[in-house]
């Protein structure tokens, strides 16, 4: 499958969550889906941190996206060079990201408010590889808010020959909302983003911001080409488990529970061994039991239980004995 096929539906990059543990089990519940790293700086790739930020399960992982944060175009070149050495199927650009933290760092959304800056960051990135290089980025920032101000940035991506958008669906006030605030208390405008996808034409447009399951994600893909969704996914990822049919039209059965289950725990017993803490890896299955009989009990172990120093990989096998005893008794 094609990157830009699989872009039709992707899980959102997300700090401190979309790790190589989330992504290796989130690839086991879709085979199609884009999967997106955390967002890393240019500047810790540069100082060295490559090997550690960049590395991830290879034979099992794409389609995968890396996503870069930075603004200054020649050391995201070099970002980028470096990451077309681990074979990243995208390369993606964060303008969207409010936090103080990346602002302190002049990336993320603020960015949004130099549109030329970004473009040239573009074509320095594009000019280092024949990587896709993408952009994510909200509808607006502050008081640059208008049609207009989105319309202007847009169009210098795409003078700046960027590969794709994925657009945010919301604003970010840079200044008195916290990152988790900016997710939940500036407006939805998805009619603003179907526009925007008629305005540029073949050049392929995602959305993203409040899309919560997969009949949602059906209705936008009469709009735009792709849908990605973020902490849905992540707290209810059993609906990932219906992405490859009902998305991609893959009739091929998903994956059993059992079958998960001896993934899981084989995963896990390997990563182990290489230094990985049980509860880094199961803390990313928590949401499995999501609405489900003996969800509490499945959380419980795999949150109090995993990280004491007597339990091992065995307690992946009876947290899903617990999802599936629900279902048989179902």
């Amino acid at each position: 499958m094609s990157i830009q096929q699989a872009r039709k539906f992707s899980v959102a990059p997300m700090m401190d969550w979309t790790d190589r543990h989330c992504r290796f089990f989130h690839r086991h519940l879709s085979r199609h889906a884009l999967l997106f790293t955390e967002m890393v700086t240019s500047a810790a790739l540069i100082r060295g941190g490559a090997d550690w930020l960049l590395n991830y399960n290879d034979d099992v992982e794409h389609p995968i996206a890396v996503q870069l944060g930075g603004s200054d175009p020649k050391e995201l070149a070099a970002a980028t060079k470096l990451c077309d050495q681990f074979g990243y199927d995208e390369i993606n650009l964060n303008v969207g990201c409010p936090s103080d933290r990346v602002q302190s760092g002049r990336f993320g959304a603020c960015l949004m408010a130099e549109p030329a800056l970004v473009a040239e960051c573009v074509r320095a990135m594009r000019d280092a590889t024949d990587t896709p290089v993408t952009v994510k980025c909200r509808i607006g920032i502050d008081d640059q808010d208008s049609e207009e101000d989105l319309r202007t940035f847009v169009d210098h991506m795409l003078d700046a020959k960027v590969d794709a958008l994925y657009v945010h669906a919301r604003k970010a006030w840079l200044k008195g909302l916290s990152p988790k605030q900016n997710r939940e208390v500036p407006p939805l405008d998805y009619e603003r983003v179907y526009r925007l996808k008629n305005h540029v034409g073949d050049l392929p447009l995602m959305i993203n911001g409040g899309i919560e399951d997969l009949a949602q994600s059906k209705a936008h893909l009469q709009h735009v080409d792709g849908v990605m969704l973020g902490r849905a996914a992540y707290h209810n990822p059993g609906l990932l488990w219906g992405v490859d049919a009902e998305i991609f039209g893959d009739d091929t059965p998903p994956i059993s529970l059992e079958s998960l289950c001896e993934v899981m725990t084989n995963y896990a017993e390997i990563q182990m061994t290489k230094g990985a803490r049980l509860n880094q890896i199961v803390r990313h299955m928590l949401g499995l039991g999501f609405g489900k009989p003996g969800a509490r009990r499945y959380r419980q172990l795999l949150t109090v239980e995993a990280v004491k120093s007597e339990r091992g990989v065995e307690l992946i096998e009876e947290a899903f004995g617990l999802l599936i005893a629900a279902r048989q008794a179902a």
